[in-house]
């Protein structure tokens, strides 16, 4: 499948579900902790709302798949039905009642920027992935495999994102794509507290053999010298993949790019805590405080 297919003329684009009119096209706030500005202030206003529905729409899906205590069958059940309310949506026909507050507000979006829906079933299929990956108590056997996955659960964003600002080229495309895969990299080396209990293991099986880490301490969360190698360099690996996509904030006008200024440097900044910790990060979450905000707008001013 093309991860970002032409944008269909005008004449093609998606009709309005009977549903849709006179529906409020709000997508729900912002709440969960996020290493970066979602449509923030610096956000252009006009596409405040847009970005917006884009959240809800994977922060729906992602929960859908990580939160509560639902059996893997139930979570693939309800990812499928979700897939099955964008099906509807990107035809035209109304969604079901229970995610209308999602669907509803990204429909509007569908008709009036004519998002890719292509990238927008990237991100469920990766998020059924954890799920099956999960159930099945299987990782990832190398980085290959784990940037497939980043390509289906992050790179979309990053691409709906240009589609938006009207930013195209292959440059652009694979820097946002490096940007975006780092931003999920850096998220996985953050969450292994969080992840290992519960099943979820990022940490490629080809890396941990090279520095000799064993998966029974990893799982039970110890820190050892080789485990702390291992983070050291898996983060060293998302920073460099950060630095190679850092120079689209020059090519994104105005607003667009002080914001993705930065979401650049959270995620630097959030590489910078899991480094400092030296492997603890496997028992220990590092999350950012106001300080790091100072700093991050302090390294953004002179990017």
């Amino acid at each position: 499948m093309n991860p970002n297919p032409p944008t269909p003329p005008a004449s093609a684009a998606t009709p309005v579900s009977p549903a849709l009119q006179g529906a409020p096209a709000v997508a729900p706030p912002v709440t969960h902790y996020e290493n970066f500005p979602v449509a923030s202030l610096l956000c252009p206003p006009h596409l405040r709302p847009v970005i917006a529905a884009i959240y809800a729409f994977a922060r729906t899906a992602d929960d859908i798949a990580d939160e509560g205590d639902a059996p893997p069958a139930q979570r693939l059940a309800d990812l499928a039905a979700f897939d099955a309310d964008l099906t509807a949506i990107a035809e035209g026909r109304p969604p079901s009642p229970r995610w209308a507050d999602v669907f509803l507000p990204l429909q509007a979006v569908l008709v009036s920027h004519r998002l890719p829906v292509p990238l927008l079933a990237d991100l469920l299929s990766a998020f059924a992935q954890d799920v099956e990956k999960t159930r099945d108590a299987e990782g990832y056997a190398d980085r290959t495999e784990l940037l497939d996955y980043c390509r289906r659960s992050a790179n979309p964003v990053g691409r709906l994102l240009l589609h938006l600002y009207g930013v195209n080229g292959d440059q652009a495309l694979a820097q946002s794509d490096d940007i975006c895969t780092a931003l999920q990299l850096a998220n996985f080396w953050q969450d292994l507290s969080l992840d290992i209990p519960r099943g979820r293991h990022y940490l490629p099986r080809e890396d941990c053999a090279a520095h000799g880490a064993c998966q029974t301490e990893l799982l039970e969360l110890r820190s050892t010298p080789e485990n702390a190698r291992l983070i050291l360099e898996l983060a060293a690996w998302a920073r460099a993949s950060m630095l190679r996509g850092a120079p689209l904030v020059h090519r994104l006008p105005g607003r667009a790019g002080w914001e993705l200024r930065l979401v650049v440097q959270g995620g630097l900044r959030i590489l910078d805590k899991v480094q400092a910790l030296k492997g603890a990060s496997l028992h220990t979450r590092p999350k950012l405080n106001p300080w790091d905000w100072c700093v991050m707008l302090g390294r953004a001013l002179v990017m």
